[in-house]
């Protein structure tokens, strides 16, 4: 029986309207995060690399991938290497100079554009600035951060008062031994210095940064880490400024250079970023999918409020590219999230790849990997094949195993699998320019169970249905949805039609012409 219904997904996926033809130009399609000490070992030391990710850019490639963001790979002293000691250069860990320009002209060749985590808002405690800068005060390094006389003791702030992207409630830091009287601010931790960008030597230096990456490392551009937190949050309209500033300078080094910023906030107040960063992570969407999906049920507000938000957008900046996902590396694993239910996944991965924007998908989650924070655990080792040499081993899994979750290698002998699922999806939609490209149009269907779209892209239209429930949902497709007839694509099962009335598989996705 399981082998039957294997072949019967296999031949509705395939007759189905899919194409193979690739129509997404850069900077849409389908982008790919890689914390690069979980990915792939090259060198058998048990820490991903550089050259592991080279070596699977064909993987990557067969995936359908377009865009690589790779976090931080700069020197640092922690795992995560978001405290950096060097913005010109490649953690020893991770490779060298050569070892990364290797692995940019090979994605290039497969048309994989590399991002780079650039973190401005600050450097690692043990950076030579910082290090110059609390020797004394008249150190020309001093002013390279932010100094001030206020206390760093522990105080009780209202969890109403703290930012999304940081539980730190302790800003103001000492320098032990530091006779100066002076704290400085570090809004993420003691390690993290804020550098201090009222210094015009300091927003030269990061044009020297960028001029760096784009041009003698050749990338194509910038995840930036931290986007509202330049200047304190009390100064919103300096940090929107910087952002302009810092964009019109990254393209006198290379026009075409893609930035795409995470400011980890409400739709009012990640406007304003927009004319500087025209790409921003879209983190109420994630959230939103989690929720509907998790829920079987309460989809009616959703592409509403994603329609609203879009909109609202779109009046700051006519550039406006939604960089869409479900999880990254500060959240919990989306899988997790969905109580380890594989059809749950594959619904809202399906929510994901029919919307507008630029779809990120997070490393693993193409084969169910699973994690929980402390954050170690939403960033483990990526599921290869248990016998594989580059399988990496520096931390030992507590919830991604041989055990919980079906290896990649497997994976592929398996039609079935979650694997094949975004594989298979991925090109569709890659093949699909009212897909890539389209506006998103309400849909007429009021019905709890569906999160239901009409994309529209020139002179071509579908009507998306996703069913984040565990029943057969009937639709009318009558009036204005008489006009789609034909099923392009349908992710799982098959749908029944009587007339008019079809009858949505669980947890499936449809796209009808």
């Amino acid at each position: 029986m399981h082998r039957i219904f294997s072949v019967l997904l296999i031949l509705i996926l395939f007759s189905c309207g899919q194409q193979t033809d690739t129509v997404t130009k850069w900077p849409y399609g389908v982008n790919y995060e890689i914390f690069v000490r979980s990915f792939a070992d090259s060198n058998g030391d048990g820490i991903g690399d550089l050259n592991g990710i080279t070596a699977q850019l064909d993987y990557l490639k067969d995936l359908g991938v377009g865009g690589i963001w790779l976090m931080p790979i700069m020197p640092s002293p922690t795992y995560h290497k978001y405290d950096v000691t060097d913005y010109k250069a490649i953690d020893p860990e991770y490779g060298t100079e050569a070892d990364f320009k290797k692995l940019v002209t090979e994605a290039h060749k497969r048309d994989i554009k590399i991002l780079v985590d650039l973190i401005l808002n600050h450097t690692g405690s043990d950076h030579p600035w910082f290090k110059e800068a609390i020797k004394e005060k008249n150190n020309p390094y001093r002013n390279y951060y932010v100094w001030a006389k206020k206390d760093s003791i522990r105080q009780q702030i209202s969890k109403k008062t703290t930012s999304l992207d940081s539980d730190n409630i302790t800003q103001w830091h000492p320098v032990s031994g530091d006779t100066l009287s002076e704290h400085y601010y570090g809004f993420f931790w003691g390690g993290m210095p804020d550098l201090n960008f009222d210094n015009a030597k300091v927003k030269e230096e990061f044009v020297a940064i960028g001029k760096y990456w784009l041009a003698d490392m050749n990338v194509d551009g910038f995840r930036l880490d931290a986007a509202k937190h330049i200047y304190p949050t009390d100064r919103a309209e300096d940090n929107h400024g910087f952002w302009i500033w810092f964009r019109e300078e990254m393209q006198k080094i290379k026009p075409e250079v893609y930035l795409v910023g995470e400011v980890w906030s409400g739709a009012e107040d990640v406007a304003p970023y927009l004319k500087g960063l025209p790409a921003l992570f879209n983190f109420d969407l994630g959230y939103s999918i989690t929720s509907v999906v998790r829920a079987g049920q309460d989809t009616i507000d959703l592409i509403n409020k994603y329609k609203e938000i879009i909109d609202f957008y779109s009046k700051s900046t006519s550039e406006y590219i939604d960089a869409t996902f479900l999880k990254n590396h500060d959240q919990n694993r989306i899988l997790s999230e969905l109580d380890n239910n594989v059809n749950k996944a594959r619904v809202a991965a399906g929510i994901l790849l029919t919307l507008p924007g630029t779809p990120y998908i997070y490393y693993g989650e193409e084969i169910g990997m699973l994690g929980v924070k402390p954050d170690e655990y939403i960033r483990e080792p990526f599921l290869w094949d248990p016998n594989d040499k580059k399988q990496t081993s520096w931390e030992v899994p507590k919830y991604s195993t041989q055990e919980t979750v079906v290896p990649l290698a497997r994976q592929k002998e398996d039609p079935t699998s979650l694997y094949n699922f975004y594989k298979k999806f991925i090109a569709y939609r890659n093949s699909s320019s009212v897909l890539t490209y389209g506006s998103v149009e309400h849909s007429p269907l009021k019905i709890n169970e569906l999160v239901s779209f009409i994309r529209k892209h020139d002179n071509e239209e579908v009507f998306v249905i996703n069913n984040v429930s565990d029943v057969e949902v009937t639709v009318k497709m009558e009036g204005a949805l008489s006009r789609f007839m034909e099923i392009d694509f349908i992710s799982l099962g098959e749908v029944k039609k009587a007339g008019s009335e079809w009858s949505i598989p669980a947890y499936a996705t449809v796209i009808v012409k």
